[in-house]
């Protein structure tokens, strides 16, 4: 990957990463994303909003989507998020043809992004710190809201 490339992704992460402390400041889950067009313009942004919604259904990866809005194709398209992609948000870059995923961090929690390369989706991991830290500080101080996010039973 060329610098620039990695210059690219880093602003664009920015995006996401904005998003992502938007939802922590409303209450809910700071993942954040976004979907860049061939042309390298932001369609849609959007951040896990779950709690804030009361809907399980709206994760960073989907909202972001939706705002982006119906699009005749999505070969070419960059969906750049703060985390790596759950089953279901992996599920969406499939379904859609979306050729690039651009990830925050894997640390925290490892989605679907493996499955995704290996379907020949291109994976980038950015490894990036202020990620990974939003994650951690929210696991520490919401370890409930956390597993309800990633699906854990916590009750025996």
């Amino acid at each position: 990957m060329a610098e620039s490339d990695t210059a690219l992704y880093r602003r664009w992460l920015g995006i996401a990463i904005e998003e992502a402390e938007a939802g922590l400041a409303e209450g809910g889950i700071p993942i954040g994303a976004a979907l860049i067009g061939r042309d390298g313009q932001v369609l849609g942004r959007g951040r896990n909003r779950r709690v804030q919604d009361g809907d399980p259904s709206v994760h960073g990866e989907t909202a972001a989507f939706r705002n982006a809005g119906r699009q005749r194709s999505y070969a070419g398209t960059t969906m750049v998020t703060t985390l790596s992609p759950c089953w279901y948000c992996s599920g969406l870059v499939r379904q859609f043809g979306i050729s690039r995923v651009v990830i925050g961090e894997s640390t925290t929690f490892t989605g679907g992004h493996d499955w995704l390369a290996e379907n020949g989706v291109e994976i980038v991991l950015l490894d990036d710190p202020r990620c990974v830290r939003l994650m951690t500080d929210f696991i520490a101080a919401r370890p409930d809201l956390w597993n309800e996010d990633i699906g854990e039973d916590t009750d025996d």
